[in-house]
């Protein structure tokens, strides 16, 4: 059960900063996973009259507030546009509408929960995490940071010509995924991707041998075994750790495939 002594609508980030150093005080995002704890919080800190509800974008990047809901990201036409539908494609199987409607991409990134479906997508974005002290850090960087009482501001996707793709394995609708997989396709670098559900958080493995110096079907099937083979699995309750390696290869190759497709 969660039990809350005291609810706190601050004014300012920095009242919300030091409002949050008490161990027992928590920022509240949409609380669609935090009312499922059992746990007792001393104060609980809202955000929503900062203003960090909005989506910006201008010539270089998007702007997502922290309290941005799921939903308000999955119906964002601009953004759909820009990552090929990738976005919406992560945020559709996540339980439901009501529950997306909910839930802000603030807490969702903060947590780096293992079964994030949108932690693994924004990590083949080139994404970045602004936060009230800690500035502007880059999310690869970001999902290997130990947890701290800073506060996330906003998420910020800078925009350039990369073609990504995602896509996810789930035992049944809305349940949590087996493994979550994007595609970078960069306009110049290293193609990568980013594996999640493992089931642990996210991780980003690159082609550092150049193994797509052209995308021959050989090719691809071997990048999707050197991903598979350059990640930690385990298992739990949902899957083993070799089946999640086994559709590791195959989500990585048939979402490569279609991007070379469409290009």
């Amino acid at each position: 059960m969660l039990t809350i002594k005291e609810y706190v609508s601050v004014e300012s980030l920095e009242e919300a900063y030091k409002l949050n150093q008490n161990v027992n005080n928590v920022i509240l995002g949409g609380t669609g996973w935090l009312k499922l704890q059992n746990r007792n919080i001393v104060k609980a800190i809202d955000l929503s009259k900062l203003g960090l509800d909005k989506i910006e974008e201008d010539e270089e990047k998007y702007t997502i507030g922290c309290m941005v809901t799921l939903r308000d990201i999955e119906k964002n036409i601009s953004l759909n546009e820009y990552t090929n539908n990738a976005l919406k494609n992560s945020l559709k199987d996540i339980v439901g509408i009501q529950f997306r409607n909910c839930v802000t991409i603030g807490g969702s990134i903060y947590s780096r929960f293992g079964f994030s479906d949108i932690l693994t997508s924004l990590l083949t974005l080139d994404t970045y995490v602004e936060m009230y002290k800690g500035g502007v850090i880059s999310l690869k960087d970001f999902v290997n940071m130990p947890y701290d009482k800073d506060v996330l501001v906003r998420i910020i996707i800078k925009k350039d010509k990369r073609k990504v793709g995602y896509s996810a394995f789930r035992n049944q609708a809305t349940d949590f995924p087996v493994i979550t997989c994007g595609v970078t396709i960069p306009e110049n670098g290293k193609i990568y991707a980013a594996i999640g559900a493992r089931p642990y958080k996210a991780k980003v493995v690159e082609d550092n041998e150049n193994i797509l110096s052209d995308f021959s079907n050989e090719n691809i099937e071997k990048f999707a075994k050197y991903v598979s083979e350059n990640l930690k699995f385990d298992s739990n309750m949902r899957a083993s750790g070799e089946y999640r390696k086994k559709l590791t290869e195959v989500f990585v190759r048939r979402t490569l495939k279609k991007l070379v497709e469409e290009k």
